[in-house]
């Protein structure tokens, strides 16, 4: 099974540096020169109405430890920062977040499996491939609740999707109005037209960010390609940063609950909100830049062994 190819434009996980310095005023790293009003969630009372400065502190000290390249592995993120060119990496992106169910090891192995059939270029594979090449690339293919016709049925669809539109970001463009407080009616709409193309079913594979669950791994395709600092690699222009909200799973949603950025005990799409608006208080145009070091302490038993929320006893945060 082959890799993709190396980045050659130093722009890696390594080449945006943003260090480990925190700002401790709140100020935003993202997408430099954006701004935002901060009013992306509406306020339904589920959040804590305030940040205690020892949760705040919390989260800054584990965002300036852990929000590093060097924390990136394992994580599906590992297959989509190779890709310079944005074209490829929004397809690698969508592939890795749509695979991201399960342990990562196989995460990894499958959504790779899926890659290496579009060759060095993935926009340009995708677009070139037939139905028929398609079909015969996934004979065999199998993992969690994904078989050869699950995985044929959404490669067909994103590459009519790309096809029709253009790139995936224009997709997701033409859903998008600076009227919306979230991305949450563009993502729809992105499914949507990515759904009505496929042949036949592609299972849970790309869910439906309105039916009430977190849409966890859209909102992390999202984050991927919105986002650029030193672990996000970014590209998209379509939406601001501000506008993002959590991928919550069920780690993040533990954590948060402990750290009161939400007190829903259904790790869905209320309780995302809920912790994108407590994190918007720490900053209110990127909020979502917390995920990845907060997301840390669930993946990583050494981190959460070493950090607490108060700083007073050492103890497992999951």
């Amino acid at each position: 099974m082959s890799r993709p190819p190396p980045r050659r434009d130093g722009a890696g996980a390594g080449g945006r540096g943003e260090g480990g310095g925190v700002p401790r005023d709140g100020g935003a790293r993202g997408e430099g020169g954006r701004r935002g009003e901060g009013a992306g969630v509406p306020r339904d009372g589920g959040a804590a109405s305030g940040m205690p400065p020892g949760v705040r502190d919390f989260i800054f000290r584990v965002y300036g430890k852990y929000h590093r390249p060097e924390f990136i592995p394992p994580d599906p993120l590992e297959l989509v920062l190779p890709w310079e060119r944005v074209e490829d990496r929004e397809i690698a992106a969508l592939v890795a977040s749509s695979f991201a169910l399960g342990r990562v090891g196989g995460i990894l192995r499958a959504a790779a499996e899926v890659l290496a059939l579009l060759g060095p270029r993935p926009r340009e594979g995708l677009v070139s491939l037939s139905p028929e090449d398609i079909r015969r690339g996934f004979a065999g293919f199998r993992y969690r609740f994904f078989g050869p016709h699950q995985g044929a049925n959404f490669l067909m669809a994103l590459r009519r999707a790309v096809l029709d539109y253009g790139s995936l970001e224009n997709l997701f463009a033409a859903g998008m109005d600076a009227s919306h407080e979230t991305v949450m009616p563009a993502l729809g709409f992105f499914a949507d037209e990515i759904r009505r193309r496929a042949p036949g079913d592609f299972g849970i594979l790309l869910c439906d960010p309105r039916r009430g669950s977190a849409a966890k791994r859209l909102h992390l395709f999202l984050r991927w390609m919105v986002r650029r600092d030193s672990v996000d690699p970014g590209g998209w222009t379509a939406a601001p940063p501000e506008k993002l909200v959590v991928p919550l799973d069920t780690h993040m949603h533990s954590l948060a609950l402990r750290l009161g950025l939400t007190r829903r005990r259904s790790a869905d799409i209320a309780a995302a909100l809920d912790t994108t608006r407590s994190l918007r208080l720490l900053d209110p145009r990127d909020p979502v830049r917390f995920d990845f070091s907060l997301c840390r302490l669930g993946i990583r038993p050494r981190a959460a062994m070493d950090e607490n929320l108060y700083g007073n006893s050492r103890q497992t945060l999951s």
